[in-house]
């Protein structure tokens, strides 16, 4: 009975006895890999220490380099140690830089657990090891079973390369591994400066990118063996944990930069550049997300993201260079190789190859062969640049001699043509210079053909306006003499009656009025002075027609003299009374202007063949019909430095397409004889000598308004 007791007892104690993979030390130890006997808790997220302590929820992880993923939460593991010997002092060692919070639980006595906290949340120096991996002194007595608790937190993936290993055998690996990334960080120190000499030597964009690549390379690298955090921003660890992130995605988009300019993209693959553009989006955005503390995320899309545009440079180097392009063999090799490497370190990450210092190193050594590579393929093709250049300029060279022959030949052809082109241009110039002796004749006879008709409309004008009034003294003289025959003949009488002898004075007195009743004296004084009235209105009138006929005639054409502008309007409205029938109704809107600097007579010219037109477009409309309207208005323009004339009438109207034509030489809508087409010419180079311009306005059907702005001085 009590064996069996003791058998029940034991089975029902081993099934709630956790089987621990504890780490055995049986003496002095030089390194050892405690992977395989950590313990990860699987239960509740978000437990403390006092729910992990008394939880059995563990699993076996038994991997010697495990790999937790990524997680926000803590992750926490168990580490059971037995020392069968002596008292030790020994060193627990994580080495992976990139977890942002470890802290150990320690037995202290009693069943009480003491912390250490490290981790890239605080600055480097606060570490006791100045190292970059995470180091914890243990001291575990003789014969003695002691249970290790961790608490992890990282946003980068959580891999735990955890050994355990004396204090000489620590400093021995952290100079081994210096002096492994003091090479790697050399040898890209040299690549970069090496290559930067080269950029400013050969102006090559490629050369910048790819100093800009292996220098982001080389700081993402850093980063990962914890130097950067360590040397470059010790006292910043908030960018510790983001650096990784952002100089892997800066050497991502270098990358691509540096491959599409040495795989010159743009004429070897074109169509895929936009595909580049989407990855360098992609790098950024990555970039900016971890600066506004999205790391997890961040880190996340980077792996993403390098791991696919890798893939995809790959294929665009690899297309690029069976399409001929001989540099892209450096880029192809130098990037399988870069890759191969990262598949081994990865590989080792997930415990599928063994972790030992080739695989921990795998990416920095593939990385310093694909550089080298790729400042060889740049070497190379800027070899093969310098042969296309020798053979350009050998090629420009045959060109050259070529040329000069070709010169030289062409040269005395050239002589010879031009010679007899100079026979040519000399007989062209004779005839030329006859024909504008032609033209010079041909436009004078013009022009005083033009002023013969303005001259011919002048003088009949003139003539009709001054028939009126001489016709009318004409015939006054007439009645007039007859009537100072009249006086006469009553003096005489007056005189014979006044003379007679045996006449009383009243009877000299009544014959004498008898004789003034008979001739009717009173009636005669009367219209003496009708006649006499009538010979001074007639003599007035042609007084003014003369005179309006020499302010619109103007003898001082050569030089510019201040004149009023109604004055040569109201003249040159007398000259074309005779036009102006009664059928047509003339409004004046003359404004207050001051005198202008102009040729007076010119402008009188102007007036003439505008209102002409006028009359001539009314008469076409209405015919001898009355409705006829022709207004004219002066007054200051704008700024009161410009005069405006307006001539405006209810005529036939311009058409649209004639009307960018009234002003050339020559045109006319007039039937032949009514017209030289010149007047509008004369008209608009008059205008455009006194520096001014002339609007036109029309509706067809409707009339025309013609404003002539003309400056009060020449020299404004």
């Amino acid at each position: 009975m009590r064996l069996w007791l003791i058998l029940l007892y034991f089975f029902v104690f081993a099934g709630n006895l956790q089987i621990h993979a504890e780490v055995i030390i049986n003496g002095p130890i030089q390194r050892l890999s405690v992977g395989k006997s950590l313990e990860l808790y699987t239960g509740r997220e978000g437990a403390s220490f006092s729910d992990v302590f008394s939880s059995t929820d563990f699993l076996l992880l038994d991997s010697d380099v495990p790999n937790l993923g990524t997680s926000h939460a803590n992750k926490w593991l168990r580490l059971p140690i037995t020392n069968q010997s002596e008292d030790i002092n020994l060193l627990l060692e994580i080495a992976y830089p990139l977890l942002d919070e470890v802290e150990l639980f320690l037995p202290a006595g009693a069943g009480n657990y003491r912390s250490i906290k490290l981790g890239e949340y605080q600055i480097f120096s606060r570490r006791q090891y100045q190292i970059p991996n995470y180091v914890f002194d243990i001291h575990i007595p003789g014969y003695t079973t002691q249970v290790f608790y961790l608490r992890i937190k990282s946003t980068e993936q959580i891999i735990l390369p955890m050994h355990i290993s004396s204090k000489r055998v620590l400093m021995l690996q952290a100079n081994k591994d210096n002096l492994l990334s003091g090479i790697y960080i050399g040898i890209v120190f040299i690549m970069a400066v090496y290559n930067l000499f080269l950029f400013f030597s050969v102006r090559e964009r490629a050369y910048l990118y790819y100093v800009l690549y292996v220098v982001f390379a080389g700081i993402t690298q850093m980063g990962i063996k914890g130097y950067s955090f360590q040397y470059l921003w010790p006292y910043w660890p908030d960018f510790a944990t983001k650096g990784p992130i952002i100089f892997g995605s800066l050497s991502g988009l270098a990358a691509l930069l540096f491959a599409d300019a040495f795989l010159q993209l743009k004429r070897n693959a074109g169509s895929l550049r936009w595909i580049f553009k989407v990855f360098i989006i992609f790098f950024v955005g990555t970039s900016l997300m971890a600066l506004f503390n999205w790391k997890q995320a961040a880190f996340l899309c980077m792996q993403l993201t390098t791991g696919i545009a890798s893939l995809f440079v790959l294929y665009v180097s690899y297309r690029v260079m069976i399409n001929g392009y001989r540099p892209a063999r450096y880029f192809v090799f130098g990037w399988t190789i870069l890759l191969l490497g990262s598949v081994v370190f990865l590989l080792k990450d997930y415990g599928i190859l063994e972790y030992d210092d080739f695989t921990s190193n795998a990416v920095q050594i593939a990385s310093v062969i694909e550089m080298a590579l790729l400042s060889f393929g740049l070497a190379y093709s800027i070899n093969i640049l310098k042969e296309e250049k020798e053979i350009s300029q050998a090629r420009e060279l045959s060109i050259s001699l070529e040329n000069e022959r070709l010169i030289r030949e062409q040269n005395i052809m050239l002589e010879q043509n031009v010679e007899q082109r100079t026979r040519e241009l000399t007989e062209s110039n004779e005839s030329l210079q006859t024909t504008l002796s032609h033209l010079k004749e041909t436009q004078s006879q013009l022009v005083e053909a033009e002023k013969m008709a303005s001259l011919g409309q002048l003088t009949a004008g003139v003539a009709h306006e001054i028939n009126n009034p001489i016709n009318f003294v004409t015939s006054n003289v007439a009645p007039l003499k007859r009537d100072i025959q009249m006086i006469w003949d009553t003096l005489e009488e007056v005189e014979r009656v006044a003379f007679a002898d045996g006449l009383s004075l009243s009877e000299k007195q009544e014959r004498i009025n008898t004789y003034k009743e008979e001739m009717d004296l009173d009636y005669l004084k009367t219209e003496v002075d009708f006649l006499l009235k009538g010979l001074h209105d007639g003599a007035h009138r042609t007084a003014e027609i003369v005179k309006s006929l020499r302010i619109f005639s103007r003898t001082d054409e050569d030089t510019l003299k201040f004149a009023d502008i109604n004055e040569g309007l109201e003249s040159t409205m007398v000259i074309l009374g005779s036009l102006v029938k009664d059928t047509i109704g003339v409004e004046k809107c003359y404004g207050n202007l001051p005198l202008v600097e102009c040729h007076a007579g010119k402008l009188n010219q102007v007036f003439l063949n505008i209102l002409t037109n006028a009359v001539y477009a009314i008469n076409k409309k209405f015919e001898t019909k009355t409705g006829g309207e022709l207004k004219i208005e002066t007054g200051l323009y704008e700024d009161d430095s410009f005069i405006y004339i307006r001539i405006a009438d209810n005529g036939i109207g311009i058409p649209n397409d004639i009307r960018d034509k009234i002003f050339e030489p020559f045109f006319t809508t007039k039937e032949v004889g009514e017209g030289t087409g010149l007047g509008m010419s004369i008209a608009y180079n008059t205008i455009a000598k006194h520096n001014g311009k002339i609007l036109v306005e029309s509706v067809v059907g409707e009339g025309a308004t013609f404003t002539l702005i003309i400056p009060i001085q020449q020299n404004i």
